[in-house]
């Protein structure tokens, strides 16, 4: 089974209004890219993680549907050890300015919400944020989907909005060399 689809598909079941959702984390690689090598690694995580734009947020009053569905589907599925956690404000988030412009849209037949991912770029940024072993493979995944240039990489870690957090700033500038010698190893 999918978890991640399960969770969405919960969620929506849960909605009463339309509303959208940016994946990141595992459950993007489970359900945004087609034929996923690793598949089901990604499909057996137990969470959605979840960008939340500043926009979306500013408009408290009309997303409150989505918080409490969001409950409801935790309360349902939490006997299973499955939920839709770790919401972040994009502010929180190794991204790109431009990020939510080029996020991709994930096909999935669900009434009431629509799925998003970041772009590869972003994805991969998002991963610098730990940059433990997991976090990696899970990068490596990405460079062989839609392989970015060494440029294209080095331009997304020069433009990125990095969280101010001292640790997360140096774990983000730690990963930089490891991620460009997996890029260049795949070249």
């Amino acid at each position: 089974m999918n978890n991640p689809l399960r969770i969405l598909q919960t969620l929506d079941r849960h909605l009463t209004a339309p509303a959208e959702i940016t994946l990141f984390g595992r459950a993007a690689l489970a359900l945004g890219f087609t034929s996923t090598a690793g598949s089901a690694a990604f499909a057996a995580t137990h969470d959605v993680d979840a960008i939340l734009p500043l926009g979306w947020l500013a408009a408290e009053d009309e997303n409150l549907d989505f918080w409490e569905a969001q409950q409801r589907t935790n309360a349902e599925l939490e006997p299973e050890g499955l939920y839709v956690t770790h919401l972040f404000r994009e502010v929180e988030v190794i991204l790109t300015p431009d990020w939510l412009t080029r996020r991709v849209r994930i096909p999935l037949e669900l009434q009431r919400l629509t799925v998003f991912r970041p772009a590869p770029l972003d994805l991969i940024l998002t991963k610098m944020a730990r940059g433990d072993e997991n976090d990696l493979a899970d990068i490596e995944f990405l460079l062989t989907r839609e392989p970015p240039t060494v440029d294209q990489l080095q331009t997304a870690f020069a433009r990125a909005r990095v969280p101010d957090l001292l640790e997360i700033q140096e774990l983000f500038r730690a990963a930089q060399p490891k991620v460009l010698a997996l890029a260049k190893a795949l070249e």
